[in-house]
Parts: C-alpha cells; sequence; structure tokens
C-alpha cells in the first residue's frame, strides 16, 4: 500500500462530502449492511471516522476503528474527544492485525484497492477474516475490479478523475485526483479483476460472496435529478460486496 495519508488526511475527510459520496457510495454501504442494532463491528481503514460513526449511530453496541495511517486515527480520535460516540481507534495494518475477540460485522471500506497484487490481497481478506465470529459478514465498496479504467469517462462532473497507468493487467495503477474548493489530492489504487477477488476471498474461508452495483439513494435523484448521476451510475468506478464467513 502505497498511498500515505498523514499529509492529506484533513483533504480526504472533506472529500466525503461530494455529492457521490454521500448519494451513491454511503447510501449503498448503508443499504448493504442493513439493522445494525446491537452487532459488533469492525472498520477497517477506517480513515477519519466517517463510517465508524455512521454505524455506530445506526445502533451498534461497540465499534473498532482501524487504519494504517495514524494521521487518519488522529483525526478520528478528536472526533471522538468532541463527541463521545464511545467508539476506539487504533493504529494498526489488517494484513497481521488481531483484534481478540471476533466481530458480527467488518466494514473495511476502500482497502481491498490497495492491494498491488493477489499475495497482499490475499493476506488482506485473510485479515478480515480474523476479525469475524464464524457466520459474520464483511461489507464493502471499494474502486471497482469489474470496470476498465483504461476505456472509463471522465468523472470530473462528480469532482474527480480517474487514470489507469500503463498496460492493463493485474496490479495496474489507477490514480484518483479529488478537486476540493482548496485544490487537489491524489490517491493510488491497484487493479486485480473480480475472478482474482473471489478466488481470495474463498481461501480466507469465505463461503458466500456477492457482488452489488452501486445504488442511487432517492434524495440524490431529488436533488440532481437523474440525468446528472447518468455517467457515473452506467460506468461506475466503485463497486460494492458482501461476503459471510
Amino acid at each position: 500500500m502505497t498511498t500515505d495519508y498523514d499529509p492529506i488526511a484533513e483533504q480526504y475527510k472533506r472529500s466525503k462530502l461530494q455529492p457521490w459520496r454521500m448519494y451513491i457510495e454511503s447510501f449503498t454501504l448503508m443499504s448493504m449492511i442493513g439493522d445494525a442494532s446491537g452487532k459488533t463491528v469492525v472498520d477497517l481503514a477506517c480513515g477519519e471516522g466517517f463510517y465508524t460513526r455512521m454505524i455506530k449511530q445506526k445502533g451498534a453496541a461497540e465499534v473498532l476503528g482501524v487504519d494504517l495511517s495514524r494521521g487518519m486515527i488522529e483525526l478520528a480520535r478528536a472526533q471522538e474527544a468532541k463527541q463521545g460516540w464511545g467508539i476506539e481507534y487504533q493504529v494498526g495494518d489488517i494484513r497481521g492485525l488481531t483484534i481478540g475477540v471476533e466481530k458480527d460485522l467488518a466494514i473495511p471500506a476502500y482497502l481491498l484497492n490497495y492491494s498491488r497484487d493477489r499475495h497482499e490481497l490475499a493476506a488482506m481478506c485473510e485479515g478480515i477474516a480474523r476479525c469475524l465470529k464464524p457466520g459474520g459478514r464483511f461489507v464493502t465498496v471499494n474502486c471497482s475490479p469489474l470496470l476498465n479504467f483504461k476505456t472509463a469517462p471522465s468523472y470530473r462532473h462528480y469532482g474527480f478523475e480517474t487514470q489507469a497507468i500503463g498496460d492493463f493487467r493485474e496490479g495496474m495503477p489507477i490514480t484518483w485526483r479529488f478537486f476540493l474548493d482548496d485544490g487537489a489530492f491524489e490517491i493510488e489504487n491497484y487493479f486485480l479483476d473480480d475472478s482474482v477477488h473471489d478466488e481470495m476471498f474463498r481461501s480466507a474461508g469465505f463461503r458466500e460472496i456477492r457482488w452489488h452495483r452501486p445504488r442511487l439513494s432517492p434524495e440524490g435523484v431529488a436533488r440532481h435529478g437523474r440525468d446528472y448521476w447518468r455517467c457515473f451510475m452506467d460506468h461506475p468506478p466503485i463497486a460494492a460486496v458482501e461476503c459471510i464467513k
């Protein structure tokens, strides 16, 4: 995983407020999670705690946020100090992570797309599986392994652009450039197709695997109209998946 989030932590936090992230990304993830009441949850690659806080607000009994970036965890802990949700945050790398008590649910949003090859992906999937009880679920949204980013359209309309670097292959870098009012920042993902993901999920011990297209919220339609979202929904740069251990 090569993107260093420490210097861009504050910018990445603000990028979560872009409309597509609220009306498609968040809506998709939370719809798939469903009722979180009483669940124990681990948010892997939690960043500054955006979804960690949201899942706690949805009634989760216990929530742990883990991220590799110390800068992100500092932002998350600062929010916790102000709001007092009772969320625990820790710095950690999922590839070697052990959290003690297994959880009901893992929500590793935008984690798997940092795997540069199938070996790193396998290590991440095994780390997720270690965090879950038998029968536990992991639900995520990620940079899509179903889209050919070499031929993808422009997403500048939504506040970001993607660029595939080099030949179309396993491990191909994909740069995401986010545009904010005070400038832009970049993160780098890597391409591994859905068949590689499926293989690593099953190898890690997940017995049910379901891929989903992103969903557009009714509020997003009401605020912007369907035509505004057409390019994104016809060529979605993100995909959702849920697996059961």
